[in-house]
């Protein structure tokens, strides 16, 4: 069966806008791809996929590259960030095992992409951004696009969102080099946090592994999943030590 989403098809066939409908082969085309890309790690939850073919990735890049918006790298966003590979993204929304009833936190907003994605599976999304002028762009994209369950919020996420906690699930898209104390503080018991750790006080970008926790009444559990290129997280987490 494809994995096209329906809401994709429908859209196409009632007539997008030109400047938005020009761009529905290619979400059609990223969706396909990015399901199969890596035979090792599937996406595989369709909740997902119409997730990846209903929020338009070309407005979360800067319009000179919107050609760009659905290819399968890094495209550059400004202040020295990115917005990842699509089939990242998807990789870890689909890790992160997202509820209807969820509320989730995000460090590290970036674009906004991730949050929107989210956005689309769960109840509420609280994301933290550290570059104010970062912040306040994907703030007016994601208002832009109608998504009210998203509160961005320019600040250092190593301390996460204190006054909305407790999360469900918790979502790192920066590299620290442990994982902070604050947001497995701030998990709920059950919860899931996936993060990339790895090299936090690098100069440059490296690889880094993700991480899922799971939040249990018995102590924290961890699993090791695939190995990606994230940028460092800045802020506190460059000079903090983990407590334990």
């Amino acid at each position: 069966m494809s994995v096209i989403p329906a809401l994709l098809a429908v859209w196409a066939c009632a007539g997008a806008a030109p400047e938005a409908g020009r761009y529905v082969e290619s979400r059609r085309a990223m969706v396909e791809r990015v399901a199969k890309i890596d035979p090792s790690h599937p996406i595989s939850d369709r909740r997902v996929l119409d997730a990846l073919g209903e929020v338009p990735r070309h407005l979360f890049v800067p319009k000179r590259l919107s050609a760009e918006a659905y290819s399968d790298q890094d495209i550059p966003i400004g202040k020295g960030q990115t917005i990842g590979p699509p089939f990242l993204a998807a990789y870890m929304t689909q890790t992160l095992e997202p509820k209807a009833g969820d509320k989730v936190l995000e460090v590290g907003t970036g674009s906004g992409y991730q949050a929107a994605l989210l956005s689309r599976l769960v109840r509420s999304v609280h994301t933290i951004e550290i570059v104010p002028a970062l912040a306040k762009r994907a703030a007016k994209t994601i208002a832009e696009l109608g998504y009210g369950n998203v509160s961005v919020r320019a600040g250092d996420g190593y301390r996460g969102w204190p006054e909305a906690a407790p999360f469900d699930a918790i979502i790192v898209t920066c590299a620290p080099d442990h994982i902070p104390e604050a947001l497995v503080d701030q998990l709920a018991m059950g919860g899931r946090l996936v993060i990339p750790i790895g090299g936090a006080k690098a100069a440059k970008w490296k690889t880094q592994t993700l991480v899922v926790v799971r939040k249990t009444e018995a102590g924290m559990v961890e699993a090791r999943r695939l190995t990606a290129r994230f940028a460092p997280m800045k802020g506190e987490a460059a000079s903090a030590r983990p407590r334990r």
